[in-house]
């Protein structure tokens, strides 16, 4: 009780105790009390129960959209891009030995170990190692979730895609039934988990469960495949959630909504520019038919009123008048609406705007504003993708590599430390290069950034740009060239400034 309701205790303490009651069922979230205008959000289903009940119909829809609807198509690529881009996931192993210094040799040799596996390392043969990171990426924010499984050693049928005894077979979730429930054997929309909710396997089916005849499949159809061999890739929005669910789900309705809108004023403006004029007659007081001439019909609509650039109707009975069909399309507002259903469509799948629409009207400030904004999203989604599918697929790599023999990890490297390395995701790219590129030199002038900083957030490769320069360098030597970038060589010890700066990289 608060102090009026203690002096009113000391008269009436019934009354005082009704001041406090009242007081506390007043004392309320006001978005949990129903309104007629607000209604009442009970449903507080476990996320699994809401997964089984919506997530095959979320893909269905997020797919059929992919298929048919530009903006969709265009942001799904957009995302991807930015997430894997061109040339995928870049990785930098980073092996140590014992003192803590890298292993450059060991690490060398699994870059090129790399190199050759990337060519061909899924099952099909069929794609490229960054093609594939692209269909994962893509199947992941379009499904809500993508498997991979590990293929290490020898299968029947399956030739390995470089010396290497690992390939991945990549799955779409369909591959991995939802609808499979066992609890007695702790199987869970075809995961099976321990005591603790932790993934132990995974039933697949061994056939595409599309394919004609795909109902008749039975869990006899199935292989149990071991988590230690699966790789899953999923969208997860809340806790204690075991598959995973579009990135499309919120947005769907929106973009569904704008799809056939934008339809419809497609089909409208099409008829509006079908449609020219109309005769328009009067009363039938003052109307007067043309007199037929000697052979004519007798029908007046036979006359030809067929609208030319620069014409004068000169033919009109009495009562007779051109009326022009004005439909009010194209829309004046269908932009600006669009616009703003859009913005509302890329907030909410987590995509850049700009990219969406292509609308890139707008300053240098506000266009790098938005850059700068977005990127971190799309930084979150790589770390995502990285710690999901590429991580793994590195650490399989370095493991396979060291057992079978194709590449004996060093004696003098530390065991914890061989799969160490450094992955490399898309850069944000410059909206001004020559701004950008100004800003970058005087940071590393002055000792706030690295040379190595500089390459990599223009998206290259440090080692690579030094083999590229030594290599150009020397055979520019070779043939007597000269450039400014090594003006300084061949004229003793490079000179320096009043500061004692050299000037030799400011050729």
């Amino acid at each position: 009780m608060n102090l009026i309701d203690r002096c009113i205790a000391w008269a009436d303490p019934r009354q005082a105790l009704e001041r406090a009651r009242a007081r506390t069922a007043l004392a309320h979230y006001e978005a949990a009390q129903p309104s007629r205008l607000r209604k009442k959000r009970s449903d507080n289903q476990s996320p699994n129960a809401l997964v089984q009940r919506s997530a095959v119909a979320l893909r269905a829809h997020a797919r059929y959209l992919e298929r048919n609807h530009d903006l969709t198509r265009g942001a799904l690529r957009v995302m991807v891009n930015n997430i894997v881009g061109p040339g995928g996931i870049g990785i930098e192993p980073q092996p140590r030995r014992h003192d803590g210094t890298i292993h450059t040799e060991y690490a060398a040799a699994l870059r090129k170990l790399h190199r050759e596996w990337r060519l061909r390392p899924e099952v099909t043969g069929r794609m490229h190692a960054a093609q594939a990171e692209r269909m994962v990426a893509y199947t992941w924010i379009r499904d809500g979730e993508c498997f991979a499984q590990k293929v290490i050693g020898n299968a029947p049928g399956l030739v390995h895609g470089s010396a290497l005894p690992f390939s991945l077979e990549l799955l779409e979730p369909d591959f991995v039934p939802l609808e499979f429930n066992d609890a007695g054997r702790n199987i869970r929309q075809g995961v099976q988990v321990n005591a603790w909710g932790r993934a132990t396997g995974y039933h697949v089916y061994k056939g595409d469960p599309r394919d004609a005849g795909a109902w008749l499949l039975s869990p006899s159809a199935l292989k149990l495949v071991p988590a230690s061999s699966m790789i899953h890739v999923s969208t997860l929005d809340r806790l204690h959630q075991w598959r995973g669910v579009s990135e499309f789900a919120s947005v769907l309705t929106r973009v569904e909504d704008l799809k056939d809108y934008e339809e419809s004023e497609r089909v409208a403006a099409k008829i509006a520019a079908s449609l020219t004029a109309y005769v328009k007659r009067t009363s039938p007081d003052g109307y007067e038919a043309p007199s037929k001439k000697p052979g004519e019909s007798d029908d007046a609509s036979a006359r030809d009123l067929r609208m030319e650039p620069g014409m004068i109707l000169d033919n009109l009975a009495v009562g007779e008048e051109i009326g022009l069909v004005d439909t009010n399309r194209p829309n004046p507002n269908l932009v600006s609406w669009r616009s703003g259903q859009l913005r509302a469509y890329a907030a909410g799948l987590g995509a850049s705007y700009s990219s969406i629409s292509r609308d890139y009207d707008g300053t240098y400030s506000s266009l790098r504003q938005e850059l700068v904004e977005q990127w971190v999203h799309y930084a979150v989604l790589t770390d995502d993708f990285v710690g999901m599918y590429t991580q793994p697929v590195w650490q399989s790599i370095v493991a396979v590599a060291n057992l079978s023999g194709v590449l004996r990890m060093p004696d003098d490297v530390d065991p914890s430390t061989a799969d160490d390395c450094l992955f490399l995701g898309q850069s944000m790219p410059w909206i001004d290069p020559l701004k950008e590129a100004q800003a970058w030199l005087a940071l590393t002038q002055a000792g706030f950034a690295s040379e190595v900083e500089v390459i990599r957030r223009r998206g290259g490769n440090p080692r690579d740009l030094l083999d590229q320069i030594a290599e150009w360098r020397k055979e520019a030597s070779e043939r007597a060239l000269q450039f400014t970038s090594n003006a300084s060589e061949g004229r003793g010890t490079p000179s320096t400034t009043g500061d004692g700066k050299s000037n030799a990289s400011r050729g």
